[in-house]
C-alpha cells in the first residue's frame, strides 16, 4: 500500500514539474513539448486514456470503501480501520490530484502547441505583407516612373500643339493676305475688263464713223 502511495506521490510531482517547466521558456521546455507530441502520435492517446480511465476507477472503488468504512457504527472501528481509512482517504486525493495535474499538462501541452502554431502563422503573415509591401514599392516606383514619363510626353505635346497652333496661324495670316491680294488682282482685272470692253466700243464708234464719212466722200 505503502509503494502505491510512494508511486503516487512521484506522480504528481512529476506532473507538477511538468506544469512549472511548462510555464518557464527553456530549452527544456521544448524538449518535454516535443516527448508529449511523440507520445501523442499513434497509439499514445489511448493508452494515456486506459491508464486515466484505471485511476479514474481505482479511485470511485477507494471513495466507495471510505464511505463504507466512515458508515459503520464508531464502536466497530478499531485502530487499523481507522489507519486503513486515512491511507484510502490519502490514496484517493493523490489519485484525483494526479488526474487533475495530468488534466492541466495536456491542456498546457494542446494551447502552448496551438500558440506555436500561431505564431509561425502570424510570421508567415508578417512576411506576406513585407513581400506585399515590398512589391508595392516597386509598384508605385514603377508608376512614379511612369507618370513622370507620360507627364513629360504631355509636356513635349503641349509645346508641339502650341508650336502647330502658331504655325496654322501664321499660315491663316498668309492665307488671309493673300486672299485679299487675290480679291484686289479680281477688283483690278474687272476694272480693265470693264476699261477694255469701253474701249472696244469707243473704237467700234470711231470706225462706224470714219466709214460712214468715207460712204458720204464717194457719194
Amino acid at each position: 500500500m505503502f509503494a502505491q502511495v510512494q508511486l503516487l506521490f512521484m506522480v504528481v510531482f512529476l506532473e507538477m514539474s511538468l506544469i512549472l517547466l511548462f510555464l518557464f521558456k527553456t530549452p527544456l521546455r521544448k524538449l518535454i513539448i516535443m516527448t508529449l507530441d511523440r507520445v501523442k502520435r499513434g497509439r499514445g492517446p489511448l493508452i494515456v486514456k486506459s491508464v486515466a480511465a484505471t485511476v479514474l476507477v481505482i479511485m470511485i472503488y477507494t471513495v466507495y470503501s471510505i464511505r463504507e468504512l466512515q458508515s459503520r457504527p464508531t464502536d466497530t472501528v478499531n485502530p487499523t480501520d481507522q489507519i486503513l481509512l486515512a491511507h484510502q482517504i490519502l490514496q484517493a486525493a493523490l489519485m484525483g490530484f494526479c488526474l487533475f495535474l495530468g488534466l492541466m499538462v495536456d491542456r498546457l501541452h494542446h494551447y502552448i502547441r496551438e500558440l506555436r502554431l500561431l505564431r509561425k502563422t502570424m510570421e508567415a503573415v508578417k512576411k506576406q505583407d513585407r513581400a506585399l509591401d515590398n512589391g508595392k514599392n516597386g509598384e508605385a516606383s514603377n508608376l512614379k516612373d511612369e507618370i513622370s514619363s507620360l507627364r513629360n510626353k504631355v509636356r513635349q505635346l503641349e509645346s508641339d500643339n502650341e508650336a502647330k497652333e502658331k504655325e496654322v496661324k501664321s499660315q491663316k495670316a498668309n492665307s488671309d493676305s493673300l486672299k485679299g491680294q487675290s480679291e484686289k488682282l479680281l477688283l483690278e482685272y474687272d476694272r480693265l475688263l470693264e476699261e477694255n470692253q469701253n474701249l472696244r466700243s469707243q473704237l467700234q464708234s470711231v470706225e462706224q464713223n470714219v466709214s460712214h464719212s468715207d460712204s458720204k466722200k464717194n457719194t
